[in-house]
């Protein structure tokens, strides 16, 4: 199938004029030049890669700790049509048997695949193993110390679905799991009241990722510059942002994107109440509370969003970041962090037909996956 006269987002380059092929669910010709003939005309629509999203709880009603089959299958329609093509759902502070269960439930959906549905590729396990002073909406109840032998039986249990696996590194035993655990996938720090020694050690030591930047970790002091400070510092070390316009301010999501220069991963950390009205949820065994689109805790917290990725991409660039920067966040980076990124994240020759047309103002009009429209 020839898509023509499309403005294609070409990483590097921006949107480029020019035509695609789709052969068995794949891009089989990118390039600026578009035939004459049959195909698909565009007049002139922007395409950019289908979102990956490797941090999102729920939506629909349904979230992924629940073990429901049919409730992620639920999330993955709602983010398909929401442009979010591929997601890595993000598990809660729960016990070991719980998250087997719903670990158990992402792997039949990976293996499956469904057409229409977003692809399952990969787990962010958030939880057990973080700090009481910064659980968050995370339950104090089921709370761990690191322990690798419990993350590799959860890991094996789900086939090595687990690409990224949380951790304050400030705990007993948090040195030995990153040391482990960063030999498997990628080690992000998480839910942490660690100073800045405890924070270099923990990147020294193999961790290359920080989940939801500013949220959830103390604040950037210029005598304490703690874990963002230890984090920016380095450039392997990539950083969430949750860019829904309530968790972090507009001015902070610019500071993040100067702070980590190509290393930022816009994330929604959407909760079972996206997509839904207002009222009363679930999280972790605790009851969430929506409303005028702001998801908190009974005490207050604010315990996720009710977004979705592509509207925090909207958004970022509403903030002033610059579109090409904000696309490739939503995008090619995640891509990479997932371990991904040779067959998403971009729209190249070889790669799988995951891509969202747009209005100029990048209002989506149209989700593929595979080729397909959704």
């Amino acid at each position: 199938m020839l898509y023509k006269n499309a403005l294609i987002f070409r990483a590097g380059r921006g949107f480029v004029p020019g035509s695609f092929c789709v052969e068995n669910g794949s891009f089989v010709k990118v390039t600026d030049i578009s035939p004459a003939g049959e195909g698909l005309d565009l007049r002139g629509q922007r395409v950019i890669p289908g979102l990956i999203d490797l941090h999102s709880h729920g939506a629909m009603g349904a979230d992924f700790s629940d073990g429901d089959y049919e409730g992620l299958k639920r999330m993955a329609a709602y983010l398909a049509k929401s442009g979010v093509t591929a997601f890595a759902p993000a598990s809660m502070t729960l016990p070991y048997d719980v998250l087997a269960k719903a670990f158990s439930t992402a792997k039949q959906l990976s293996d499956e695949q469904p057409q229409g549905l977003s692809r399952l590729v990969g787990i962010q396990m958030e939880g057990p193993f973080f700090s009481e002073k910064k659980k968050g909406a995370q339950n104090a109840d089921y709370l761990r110390l690191p322990d690798a032998g419990a993350f590799k039986a959860l890991n094996d249990g789900c086939g090595g679905l687990v690409k990224i696996a949380d951790v304050a590194p400030e705990l007993e035993g948090a040195e030995e799991f990153i040391r482990e655990v960063s030999k498997i996938c990628r080690v992000s720090v998480a839910h942490t009241d660690a100073d800045y020694d405890a924070a270099k050690m923990a990147f020294s030591t193999g961790a290359r990722h920080l989940t939801h930047l500013f949220n959830a970790m103390p604040a950037i002091h210029h005598r304490d510059p703690g874990v963002i400070g230890a984090a920016a510092e380095r450039g392997d070390v990539v950083a969430e942002l949750i860019c829904d316009g309530l968790h972090v301010h507009p001015s902070a999501v610019r500071m993040a994107f100067r702070l980590f220069p190509g290393r930022v991963c816009l994330i929604s950390d959407a909760l079972r109440c996206a997509g839904m009205p207002d009222g009363e949820y679930e999280l972790g065994g605790q009851p969430v509370f929506l409303k005028d689109n702001i998801a908190r805790l009974a005490d207050g917290t604010i315990a996720g969003s009710a977004s979705n990725l592509y509207t925090c991409m909207l958004n970022a660039i509403a903030f002033g970041i610059p579109e090409e920067t904000a696309i490739i966040a939503a995008t090619l980076t995640p891509a990479k962090e997932l371990g991904c990124d040779e067959l998403l994240g971009s729209i190249e020759e070889g790669k799988l037909a995951d891509f969202v047309v747009c209005g100029e103002d990048l209002s989506l009009r149209q989700v593929y996956i595979g080729g397909q429209p959704v």
